[in-house]
């Protein structure tokens, strides 16, 4: 379904590499998690005062958590998108992160809250009343947040967003613990302590321990991680060239999703022609630039005939 919805919404929607392009996957993906999330809400809140239930409440305002982490996922995608100016050479994509991480400071603040909430529900417990539409209601919500797991990660492999994977995982968690409410509160019914507290009380956690592991990979991205070995491995294959004596010092930097820089120092024969071997240090620096989207900049070390790279052997 959420390719046909792309395919409508979304002109050109194969070139992913595009930054407009990348940008209307991210608002089109934004605005379903509004629209869903606004629908799950109504639906969990009616629910949630209908039987008297404190983790369906909870559960009803984590998906009000989830649309303004949809409207920062917005503003996020489009600020990250502006071009680099003189302040910022190497464009404004970590928007992406700060994003993801405010994304993560409301559903942690969420999460607390609802823990305030239940604690208190468990303390003075209330009858919690179920009827089969209830039960059908909440089913339909499972589904709904089953299906934007499926449809955020789809799109977060598609343009490689961190946000996008960070709601796919939320939704799924939202899905388990919706369940959870069905499964404990059809048990409460049977069992003499107040199960719906302790439901709540186990949704709210789980909302903050979510809201926890974004936090830690957006700030993980922001301060720098350690390149992708994979990618180091594919750069590096490009200079396994006669004319390439050896390489040194590779250096990635990322500057948000697609947004990668690197550095690299090649050693070539000193007695090679230098405008041949320019030409073929260019060939190499567009062949990454157009095959893995990395600006890379090669730095040449002339080294005599018999002196082998001393740092990293091609082979």
């Amino acid at each position: 379904m959420i390719k046909l919805i792309i395919k409508w919404f979304i002109k050109d929607y194969r070139n992913v590499t595009d930054k407009k392009i990348r940008e209307s996957y991210g608002v089109l993906s934004g605005v379903i998690g509004i629209i869903c999330n606004i629908f799950l809400f109504i639906l969990k809140i009616i629910t949630g005062l209908f039987i008297n239930s404190i983790a369906v409440i909870s559960d009803a305002f984590n998906n009000l958590s989830d649309l303004g982490s949809s409207l920062v996922a917005i503003f996020g995608v489009k600020l990250s998108n502006r071009p680099p100016d003189d302040e910022h050479p190497h464009g404004h994509g970590r928007y992406e992160y700060i994003s993801s991480l405010v994304v993560s400071f409301i559903i942690f603040a969420v999460g607390l809250e609802l823990l305030r909430n239940s604690f208190g529900k468990i303390v003075k417990p209330e009858e919690v009343t179920f009827n089969a539409i209830s039960i059908l209601m909440l089913i339909i919500s499972i589904l709904v947040k089953l299906w934007m797991f499926s449809y955020n990660r789809y799109i977060g492999g598609v343009i490689n967003s961190g946000i996008n994977k960070a709601t796919a995982q939320d939704s799924l968690n939202d899905a388990i613990a919706t369940t959870a409410v069905l499964a404990g509160t059809l048990i409460g019914r049977a069992v003499p302590f107040p199960l719906d507290g302790i439901m709540g009380l186990i949704i709210s956690v789980l909302i903050m321990y979510t809201g926890f592991g974004i936090a830690k990979d957006s700030v993980d991205l922001l301060l720098g991680l350690c390149p992708d070995e994979e990618l180091t491995e594919r750069i590096k294959s490009y200079f396994y060239r006669r004319e390439i004596k050896g390489i040194h010092d590779l250096k990635v930097h990322d500057y948000g999703p697609g947004r990668i820089s690197a550095s690299i120092h090649a050693e070539v024969s000193e007695g090679e022609n230098i405008v041949e071997i320019h030409s073929v240090i260019d060939e190499i620096e567009q062949r990454i630039k157009n095959e893995l989207g990395v600006d890379i900049v090669v730095h040449m070390d002339p080294v005599g005939d018999k002196n082998e790279s001393s740092s990293e052997d091609k082979t």
